[in-house]
């Protein structure tokens, strides 16, 4: 799997340089982040919508659809901030073994997470 995630991040970056016209990964880099967030989130509500379908269905191919356009997306968005699909998997590493409670209460307080 983590060679996998390492040949598609490959070829993010090099369609990232490609022409927008014949690269859709392209065309949402020339559009900018707030293009590439917006399409994050669209597709972060398709999953949640397919995940709620695929519990009353019992059919799950839509959800395991939209989570891979979820991924692919996100995997554009960290791309976009010269991040790599590697430092998520090392923090999710590093969580292991560790409550989400305790892991959840060690993080800094921000208004921007408390809404304060």
């Amino acid at each position: 799997m983590i060679h996998f995630l390492e040949q598609l991040e490959q070829q993010l970056e090099e369609r990232r340089h490609a022409d927008p016209a014949s690269s859709y990964v392209a065309q949402l880099h020339s559009r900018g982040l707030n293009k590439i967030l917006e399409k994050v989130g669209e597709e972060a509500t398709e999953t949640l919508l397919a995940a709620k379908d695929a519990a009353l269905s019992g059919d799950h191919r839509e959800v395991i659809s939209e989570t891979a356009d979820l991924w692919f997306h996100t995997l554009v968005m960290l791309s976009h901030l010269g991040l790599s699909h590697q430092q998520v998997l090392d923090e999710l590493a590093r969580r292991m073994g560790v409550s989400g409670l305790d892991e959840k209460a060690s993080r800094p307080s921000t208004s921007r997470v408390t809404g304060a």
